[in-house]
This record gives structure tokens, sequence and C-alpha cells, in this order.
């Protein structure tokens, strides 16, 4: 398997160790990093990905509170 191209967040400052960047697999499965801690790499459905992005764009991410 190739090794992943990983693209930053466009919010991203620079080369800042604190990033979220992003890589398809061949399978076209996203995967997803925190630039900081490279080695965790979560992978994910796009479906579930597209989720994600909606509800932060909402602004609907409260951290887990109830």
């Amino acid at each position: 398997m190739p090794p992943l191209q990983w693209r930053k967040s466009s919010f991203s400052a620079g080369d800042a160790p604190n990033c979220v960047e992003i890589a398809t697999g061949s399978t076209g499965s996203p995967h997803l990093r925190e630039s900081a801690v490279p080695g965790m790499v979560i992978t994910t459905t796009r479906p579930a990905l597209q989720a994600l992005l909606r509800v932060l764009k909402a602004g609907r991410s409260d951290g887990g509170a109830g």
C-alpha cells in the first residue's frame, strides 16, 4: 500500500503542531490524524465524516455535555 498523502486543514496556522490532517486511502476511506500525534490515525467512512462536519459547521458540538 502506498503511503498516505496528508493534507492539513485550511484553518491551520503554518507549521503549527496541532493541526487536523486528512488523507484518502486506496479504498476511498477517509483517514484523520492530529499532526502533533501522527502515529494515531482514525479511519472512518465518508457518510460519518460528512455527518461530523455538518455538526461542527452548525456549531452544535457541545463537547459531550448533555
